[in-house]
């Protein structure tokens, strides 16, 4: 997979390598969206899909990434090691440059809400990014958890892009019975049994669980297309819903409105002022 750098308003768009009959560009957008059971997958209308894209979109987003061209020779994103931190170290390392155009954003005007059964996500009007999550599991080594982090100053690089995805090894025994995620292991996921960690060294942060989660949300909101400045909260939230959200929102042209960002506004966005040095050190 390689990141190219696009043009100003170009967004990101993903363009699969290994297609040759049919269009391989599939945007990066929630109206995309076509799963996102347990990850988040887009397709264009040909059909041609891209899944996993929420670390990637991730790390896009929280290092101020609007525009770029995401090519991948298969039809999903390498997972690495489950966290988005591979693909800020070598986002930063490559270094930015500043297009001569203005970002563009989505302020909230009003609040927009999403209910099923215990679970809800939300977004309310705020000068900046926040993210509040709750998550509440069974098994003891994840359990509660709540974090809530505003993303400007770069919060995301420091406090999330380093955070695993997670998993049961009920989940993981399932999966691999149905000939799914053959590939995965303890080395690109921290899996849990009861209130064990099966994964060699434990885990990065107490609550990496959440944190994971959250950055889940940042990649799942960088699909509406641009930043939004906006509190959003979730209990028990996960891609689904968040994609439902971002389809609730755009259906309500009333509750939000497209704002060019300020210096004030940009200086409050996930990317701005972001550094290598912000990376946590990985064991």
């Amino acid at each position: 997979m390689t990141i190219h750098p696009a043009s100003a308003n170009y967004g990101i768009w993903f363009r699969r390598t290994d297609i040759a009959e049919a269009d391989p560009l599939v945007p990066a957008r929630w109206d995309a969206v076509v799963d996102a059971r347990l990850c988040t997958r887009l397709a264009n209308v040909a059909g041609v899909s891209v899944s996993t894209v929420e670390h990637v979109m991730a790390a896009l987003a929280g290092c101020g990434v609007h525009n770029a061209l995401v090519e991948i020779d298969g039809p999903e994103v390498p997972i690495l090691d489950g966290s988005a931190r591979p693909f800020v170290d070598a986002i930063l390392a490559r270094g930015l440059r500043r297009l001569p155009a203005a970002v563009t954003c989505f302020e909230i005007l009003e609040p927009v809400e999403l209910r099923e059964g215990p679970a809800w996500v939300r977004l309310d009007p705020a000068p900046s990014l926040v993210i509040d999550f709750r998550i509440d599991f069974t098994d003891a080594a994840i359990g509660r958890q709540a974090k809530r982090l505003d993303m400007a100053n770069g919060a995301f690089v420091r406090e999330l892009s380093d955070c695993r995805t997670f998993c049961r090894q009920a989940d993981v025994d399932r999966m691999r019975s149905a000939g799914l995620a053959l590939g995965g292991s303890y080395e690109n996921a921290v899996v849990v049994d009861g209130d064990r960690v099966l994964s060699p060294g434990g885990l990065r942060r107490a609550d990496e669980a959440v944190r994971h989660k959250m950055l889940d949300a940042l990649g799942d909101l960088a699909l509406a297309g641009a930043p939004i400045l906006a509190r959003y909260s979730a209990e028990r939230g996960g891609h689904a819903m968040t994609n439902r959200l971002l389809r609730t929102l755009f259906a309500r042209p009333w509750a939000y409105r497209v704002a060019e960002c300020g210096a004030e506004a940009r200086a409050r966005l996930p990317g701005a002022g972001v550094d290598r040095a912000d990376l946590p050190v990985c064991a």
